[in-house]
């Protein structure tokens, strides 16, 4: 049976690894804590809206999906806009979160996916968000429309 070291202490408990001095007298970086689905979610939709995203509908998924536990429907006013946000999004996630996203969709700049794990966020241009009419497909039955007017 193999006897456990400091590295396997360090390696299992993350949160120590700041106080963790490597044998050569480096300083370990430490990994940033898992967010849960709630935590992730609202750094998510503080992004946006410190990106000036619009109409940001939070859909959750929890017992719909197993995909995600949320998905976030938002608009941006330009194709430029988009990309930015969708930029903006995934360069906070992993500075603040450590989590490296999957995004599909930022060169063309009119539906931007982007897979944060337990979040899913779509960013549209106003047009093709009106024309797929994404969140309607997962709000909850009865549940009034984000876009009525």
């Amino acid at each position: 049976m193999r006897r456990a070291t400091k590295e396997d202490y360090v390696l299992s408990h993350p949160a120590d690894a700041a106080n963790h001095v490597a044998a050569s007298g480096a300083r370990v970086k430490a990994t940033p804590m898992p967010a849960t689905s709630e935590t992730l979610l609202d750094r998510i939709i503080a992004s946006l809206e410190d990106d000036k995203a619009e109409d940001i509908v939070p859909i959750p998924l929890k017992g719909k999906s197993s995909m995600a536990d949320h998905m976030v429907v938002c608009s941006g006013r330009s194709s430029r806009q988009v990309a930015a946000i969708s930029e903006n999004l995934t360069d906070r996630l992993k500075q603040d979160l450590g989590i490296l996203c999957k995004t599909e969709g930022k060169d063309q700049g009119d539906w931007v996916l982007i897979d944060a794990g337990d979040v899913i966020v779509h960013v549209f241009r106003p047009e093709v968000r009106d024309f797929y009419q994404l969140e309607k497909m997962w709000m909850t039955p009865g549940a009034p429309s984000p876009h009525t007017a």
